[in-house]
């Protein structure tokens, strides 16, 4: 049952690439007329990027179903983008979902490790953004004898144009646990909108998970949202997140569907 992001993106959540930091320093001689040096180094940029972030969430809600069972979700990670549009990066969040379903299991974190390569073409005189990559989903901890384990590893790709994108991501494994799951995937179409006042950024997403030869498994989500820059690389989400998932398949063992609608926030800085 699981997972369906983030991310931070990435949209978005799941769910998306940061610019290079420059850094520029000059220098003059005498009477002001700068040295060869000094004008390179003036023009110098890094390559690299390296960036951290960190969110406290009301919940955590991944592809529109709960994995902290309705309670706080604290999350962070890391990152590193090339200038070329190579990037890897690892995310971390507390869970509660692998007990919920099974209270034998103890594996109270999620660890995911990403990589692929992003950047922009134009054609017909539009710029696109593009992302392709490998995703694993990882969660250490105890699990009984005969547990399909929930680790994943999923392909992507992705492509948009202005505030909207699609990406396909399909599983090379199990999906989360579900036994003879390998190949199903996921389809998320997302719009990320600039409101030009006060900051905001209107976010909606709708998104179809497909679970191979579980067909109650399979479930749409949505979501509708607003993002708001706080400054200085702190930022507030919003949102009503809801999905059309079968209790037969996404009711945990303390009798709770994993799928029902909620209001949902979050405040993330990054660094």
């Amino acid at each position: 049952m699981k997972k369906l992001a983030l991310a931070v993106s990435a949209s978005a959540v799941v769910l998306c690439g940061l610019a290079p930091a420059a850094f520029a320093q000059s220098s003059a001689q005498e009477g002001g007329a700068p040295t060869d040096a000094a004008a390179a180094a003036a023009a110098e940029v890094s390559p690299h990027t390296f960036t951290a972030n960190v969110t406290l969430a009301s919940e955590y809600r991944y592809r529109g179903l709960m994995q902290s069972n309705r309670r706080p979700a604290i999350q962070g990670g890391f990152d590193y983008a090339h200038s070329s549009g190579f990037y890897v990066g690892n995310w971390n969040s507390s869970i509660s979902w692998l007990g919920d379903s099974n209270p034998k299991v103890s594996a109270p974190i999620e660890m995911d490790f990403y990589g692929g390569f992003k950047n922009t073409v134009t054609l017909a005189g539009l710029e696109w953004n593009y992302d392709a990559g490998v995703l694993q989903y990882y969660y250490p901890g105890d699990y009984p004898t005969g547990f399909t384990r929930p680790y994943t590893t999923e392909l992507y790709v992705g492509a948009g144009a202005g505030p909207v994108f699609f990406k396909y991501s399909q599983a090379l494994t199990n999906l989360f646990g579900f036994a003879d799951s390998k190949y199903s995937y996921y389809a998320d179409l997302s719009a990320n909108v600039p409101l030009n006042f006060w900051d905001l950024t209107l976010n909606a997403h709708v998104g179809y998970q497909n679970v191979k030869h579980v067909n109650s498994a399979s479930y749409t989500d949505w979501k509708l949202g607003l993002t708001k820059d706080l400054g200085k690389g702190f930022a507030l989400a919003i949102a009503y997140i809801d999905t059309n998932a079968h209790k037969s398949a996404y009711t945990n063992s303390y009798g709770r569907y994993v799928g029902k609608a909620t209001a949902w926030a979050s405040i993330t800085k990054t660094f």
